[in-house]
């Protein structure tokens, strides 16, 4: 897009741009709404980085920037915790439990303090883990420490508004999304049905126990393609939702079969229960699989990706390491090995923010 050149709005018109804006609303079609080129909306939105500006706040119960100074200034002027404490108007408890924190009276000081958070979100990122992740991690980490806590929101202002320069780059770089400007999406991704399987079981016949992921061991699984006609087989493990890569040389049944049933033989008996696979022809010696692995596949209803949508779930995050329009085929085995540690070493919400491979090791722990 041509860059717009930043042009001034109204009082009125500026909160109309914004609600036009998180309703979904085209540049061009906001620009005609206020009569400005959709150019200068552009860059309107991205100065804030796609997010309503407000006023930041603090919660009333984190010490904010001017009292950590005070605090500061008392211990070096050998104030005791209890005056510090009374001429701040908190409680006693506060002003010694953050001291504490922070190394002490002989090591406080009030900037690296209240730095203290914003360098544990940092670390995060740059390991990959999204702003929804570190704040349910730091909630768990910390659950007394009112300063550690920070929500996804204020990690994402932090990022589209606060970071200039070098650091915005390579932080936002570490999202699943490169965009620079915050918007919502609402879409769904579905796959068409690519012929017939013989004698395929449907997945309305699966146990009660791979339906409510009671018990590990039971996987779904997919190919996801690049260019050059290369894929890469996915298999996530519904229990824990630990993910494991497999190189394949052509998306050819033979091809396919071959390499999952040399992953899957890996595995602990245990963990090899069951398979649920899409209507992909690459399965379409799925007997072949079984046989080799002792491992049943279910196949979901044509134009039913969502039917494994752990699986589907788990492709779109892997998009972040594996982008489209990239040649798969370059990449090997090992390479493929550490990204899947990569994911599977990030906490995940609907886990409880525990990580897939922290949860599988709890579940094979017992009969290991």
């Amino acid at each position: 897009m041509t860059q717009g050149k930043y042009v001034e709005l109204s009082v009125a018109q500026r909160p109309d741009v914004w609600r036009r804006w998180k309703a979904g609303d085209s540049l061009h079609t906001i620009g005609r709404a206020v009569d400005r080129p959709h150019t200068s909306i552009h860059c309107l939105l991205a100065h804030h980085g796609g997010i309503v500006p407000a006023v930041r706040r603090r919660s009333v119960l984190a010490l904010t920037v001017v009292e950590r100074e005070d605090i500061s200034r008392g211990l070096a002027s050998g104030s005791s915790i209890r005056d510090i404490a009374k001429g701040l108007e908190r409680a006693a408890s506060t002003v010694s439990r953050e001291v504490a924190r922070h190394g002490g009276r002989p090591e406080y000081r009030a900037h690296e303090a209240d730095q203290r958070a914003r360098k544990v979100v940092t670390s995060k990122l740059i390991l990959d883990w999204s702003p929804e992740q570190i704040s349910g991690w730091l909630k768990i980490q910390y659950p007394d420490d009112e300063s550690m806590r920070v929500s996804h929101e204020t990690i994402y202002r932090s990022l589209f508004i606060q970071a200039r320069g070098v650091l915005k780059k390579e932080l936002i770089g570490h999202l699943r999304s490169k965009r620079r400007i915050r918007r919502s999406q609402h879409s769904r991704i579905f796959k068409d049905s690519r012929g017939q399987i013989l004698d395929a079981i449907s997945i309305r016949e699966r146990p009660a126990e791979i339906e409510d992921r009671a018990v590990p061991g039971h996987w779904e699984g997919d190919l996801i393609g690049g260019t050059k006609n290369s894929h890469i087989a996915t298999l996530v493990e519904r229990h824990s939702r630990f993910t494991a890569l497999v190189k394949v040389r052509s998306k050819d049944t033979a091809v396919v079969v071959a390499a999952l049933s040399r992953q899957i033989r890996r595995l602990p008996t245990s963990l090899r229960r069951s398979l649920t696979w899409d209507r992909g022809l690459e399965m379409a010696k799925h007997k072949t699989f079984t046989v080799a692995t002792n491992v049943k596949v279910y196949f979901c209803d044509p134009h039913s990706p969502w039917q494994r949508g752990t699986n589907e779930n788990t492709n779109r995050l892997l998009r972040q390491y594996l982008p489209k329009r990239t040649d798969l085929s370059g990449y090997t085995q090992s390479q493929l090995d550490k990204i899947a540690l990569r994911l599977n070493q990030r906490p995940r919400k609907t886990l409880g923010f525990d990580t897939p491979a922290s949860k599988l090791r709890a579940s094979v722990a017992p009969t290991s």
